[in-house]
Parts: structure tokens; sequence; C-alpha cells
């Protein structure tokens, strides 16, 4: 079944050292994709190509436990942890934020 295409508003979140529990906000960004699955898919290749990494970011390459929340207005928030199996749905209450910066 053909899905048409839709902006989706991504915020990256990624500890400043892997294992650590606390994240920031590295990259928001919007991207155009289907349906989140895509969106993710396409986040992870972006995050892990230099080539496709956007300037304007403070984020590293994408690894297991950093976190996206993909924003859809007022149809709400998800939010996605990447784990060894894939793209994981994870509650607001788990995801432990540090001082907000502004990119």
């Amino acid at each position: 079944m053909w899905m048409a295409k839709r902006a989706y508003e991504a915020t990256i979140f990624q500890t400043p050292r892997f294992g650590e529990p606390k994240y920031r906000q590295v990259c928001r960004l919007t991207v155009t994709a289907s349906d989140h699955h895509e969106a993710l898919s396409i986040l992870y290749r972006m995050f892990n190509v230099v080539d496709l990494m956007p300037k304007n970011c403070q984020a590293r390459f994408m690894g297991t436990g950093d976190i996206v929340l993909i924003d859809e207005g007022r149809k709400g928030q998800t939010y996605y942890r990447l784990c060894s199996g894939g793209w994981k749905p994870v509650e607001r209450q788990r995801v432990i934020l540090t001082e907000y910066s502004k990119i």
C-alpha cells in the first residue's frame, strides 16, 4: 500500500559518552518519510555516514542507547531508543535529560 510522505520533527538525544545515564539534545531537524520506521531509518543513516551528517549538529555517530523524539504536533510525541534489536518505543519518563541546550 502506498503511503504519502510527510514531514516529521525529529530531535536527537545523546549522552556525552556512551553508557552515561543523562541525555542532552544534540540536534533538531525535519525528516520527510511515510512513517516513523522510515524516519528512524533515514536518521540512522544520516548520523552514521560522515558526508550526510548535518554540519549544525553537535552529535556523534548514532549508537545503541541514543534516543529520537518524533513530534507530530497535535498527534503527540513518540520517543524511540536504539537497542541492539532495533528501535524500541520508550516512555518519556524513562528519558533523563541534562540541562536544555539550544542548538
